[in-house]
């Protein structure tokens, strides 16, 4: 089931936009290129919001301690995390940006609980 969780009109291009109405929250991004992508918000390797981050290609930098996670897979390919993050189906219709939440259990950083 979807979701709606933003305004493609509330994104901007190269940034994050944390979402707290779902919990765990997610970053939502929309690249240079126009792709709306969702992930979950917080660094696995400490807690950090990831949509605070920099974003550059389909890559978010973690603003915390540098780890990058990929938009399209979740994966981690610079430590300090070892984990990656789940990743969320989004669809736009119109204006809406509709996400459908990952089932899989989150990746979260050490003592932090959902």
């Amino acid at each position: 089931m979807s979701v709606r969780v933003c305004s493609l009109q509330d994104l901007t291009p190269g940034e994050g936009l944390r979402i707290d109405s779902v919990t765990p929250p997610i970053a939502v991004f929309l690249t240079e290129d126009g792709q709306v992508h969702a992930i979950d918000d917080t660094c696995t390797h400490q807690e950090a919001s990831l949509a605070a981050g920099w974003l550059e290609d389909c890559r978010v930098e973690c603003p915390l301690h540098e780890s990058t996670f990929s938009l399209l897979t979740g994966d981690v390919d610079q430590p300090p995390a070892k984990r990656g993050v789940r990743v969320h189906q989004v669809q736009v219709r119109g204006d809406d940006v509709l996400v459908e939440l990952s089932q899989d259990a989150p990746n979260l950083p050490p003592g932090v609980t959902v």
